[in-house]
């Protein structure tokens, strides 16, 4: 069973027990959240799809807490001037586990 939701502007998808990595949120690590925009589902046979959402269909998660991406380094160099610039850039993350996939 898996479904495909849209949360943050993006699109993941959804199988109980999984984790993901969602863009940075509000939210205290322990706490429950539900997702309502439910794009697609499947529950092993069939597969439901949205125009363009699932009415009754939902998405729940936990909130195990914040990640950060790895490390991506910008380097500004103009030659023959003594210009060079480095810098650093971490992108910040959620991590979340999925608890439950409800689907209408």
């Amino acid at each position: 069973m898996y479904a495909i939701f849209r949360a943050l502007g993006h699109q993941f998808k959804a199988e109980p027990g999984a984790t993901l990595r969602l863009p940075l949120m509000e939210a205290e690590p322990g706490s429950k959240v539900t997702f309502g925009e439910v794009l697609l589902a499947s529950d092993g046979s069939t597969i439901t799809a949205g125009t363009p959402l699932i009415a009754n269909a939902s998405v729940e998660v936990e909130v195990i807490g914040p990640a950060k991406g790895d490390k991506i380094y910008v380097f500004k160099f103009k030659r023959r001037k003594n210009y060079r610039r480095k810098t650093g850039h971490r992108q910040r993350y959620t991590d979340v586990r999925i608890t439950d996939v409800k689907v209408g």
